[in-house]
């Protein structure tokens, strides 16, 4: 759900790029990979953010959520441009305001694919 949401991303944005793979199965392979990172990076460091920030959470009425997702994206990206990985990865071109746009774009993303495609919804 996630590597799709990544996907429409890729194909939405300019500034936005998962690059990877000469063929078709090491692109999927690529955005495969990037979404699992992604996935991860949400799993363990987005809960401890969030935890600290509770305050800022409570203040801006939930709307900080947006630049901790923000800022999981820019983690993201930074773990897929490191050298062990090899020739795929992640790369948003632009400052701040391209991550938060890009992270609320796949938040709406996110909760369309989760609506469309079949599953437990428990």
């Amino acid at each position: 759900m996630t590597s799709l949401a990544l996907w429409i991303c890729d194909l939405i944005f300019d500034s936005f790029e998962i690059f990877g793979g000469d063929d078709v199965l090491g692109r999927v392979l690529a955005i495969v990979g990037v979404g699992l990172i992604f996935t991860l990076v949400s799993s363990i460091v987005k809960p401890i953010v969030s935890i600290v920030s509770i305050p800022l959470l409570i203040l801006t009425l939930g709307l900080f959520y947006l630049i901790i997702n923000a800022g999981m994206l820019w983690l993201t990206e930074w773990l897929t441009s490191q050298n062990w990985l090899g020739n795929w990865g992640l790369e948003i071109e632009g400052g701040f305001w391209w991550y938060l746009w890009i992270a609320l774009i796949l938040a709406i993303l996110q909760t369309v694919i989760g609506w469309v495609v079949p599953g437990d919804k428990s």
